[in-house]
């Protein structure tokens, strides 16, 4: 094994570990990355419901409450969730991906019931009451997505509706009946406002972001190794040939060869200059004798 592929080996491991070691870490910074941009989406997302949510409570609500109306039929228009929930409905439209949902373990409409993996989380926030939110991932039919849940507490307003049959109002009796929806504990966690935002896109930039960097990786550790050989071969192999057939025709007898052109003043221009010091010796040595 000569000296340059032993210098590749060396040089191939190392890239190799290397190569590793920063594979890993950019794939877990991209893919990190990739979910931190989700998690803002979803937070965006949360902050935007919220928004509603408080705009129909201060202003829509108020008013609609004042229609006669609102004492023969129910006008859902009222309650907070309703408009949240309205506008996500159109989002999905264009976005159907993305959901937004308050789910309640008791809730007044049926549609609004807590699936399995919703009464996980809201079961989680409420062994978790100091917890103001909670995020995950999950799969869905359309690919992994992440989820952010924050509770919905009981607040006096809430108990208006869902304290008793007896105590909530006519009209939306009429139209959900008494069964269900009731029950509720001032300050107590009974359900969970749970944004879902899918991950497929952002994972697959980041994979594909990974892909680019590895073949501009190897292509740079292609080049590295190229331009290295090159080094190594004119500064170190060649010189060192060069001293290397000079002393195999000395040891053959010719004595009278010119001397190494020594250049630089490096480890190999010094062993350079040491061979012809040799040689010159040599041939003094054979003309004495001779």
């Amino acid at each position: 094994m000569n000296l340059l592929t032993k210098f590749n080996l060396i040089l191939l491991v190392l890239f190799a570990m290397g190569g590793l070691i920063i594979s890993l870490a950019l794939y877990s910074f991209l893919i990190g990355n990739a979910q931190r941009e989700v998690l803002k989406e979803a937070q965006l997302m949360m902050a935007s419901a919220g928004s509603v949510r408080e705009y129909t409570s201060s202003d829509i609500g108020p008013l609609l409450k004042q229609n006669p109306e609102h004492k023969t039929r129910f006008l859902a228009e009222t309650v907070p969730a309703f408009g949240a929930l309205s506008i996500f409905n159109r989002l999905r439209q264009n976005y159907p991906d993305y959901t937004y949902r308050e789910a309640t373990l008791n809730p007044t409409n049926p549609e609004h019931r807590a699936s399995d993996w919703e009464a996980d989380i809201i079961g989680y926030l409420r062994d978790h009451p100091k917890q103001n939110q909670v995020n995950g991932q999950r799969d869905t039919p359309m690919g992994p997505a992440m989820y952010l849940a924050t509770p919905i507490v009981a607040q006096p307003p809430c108990l208006e509706c869902h304290s008793t049959p007896a105590a909530a109002p006519p009209a939306m009796i009429a139209t959900y009946g008494s069964n269900n929806g009731f029950g509720w504990k001032q300050d107590s966690i009974v359900g969970a406002q749970i944004v879902s935002v899918p991950m497929s896109v952002p994972l697959q930039k980041a994979r594909q972001a990974f892909r680019l960097l590895i073949i501009y990786l190897l292509g740079t550790l292609v080049v590295a190794i190229v331009v290295l050989d090159a080094a190594v071969y004119i500064i170190v192999i060649r010189p060192l040939k060069l001293v290397s057939d000079t002393a195999d025709r000395v040891s053959k007898g010719e004595t009278e060869l010119p001397p190494l052109p020594v250049k630089g003043g490096d480890e190999i221009a010094a062993v350079t200059a040491s061979f012809n010091r040799m040689q010159l010796s040599l041939a003094k040595a054979f003309k004495m004798l001779g």
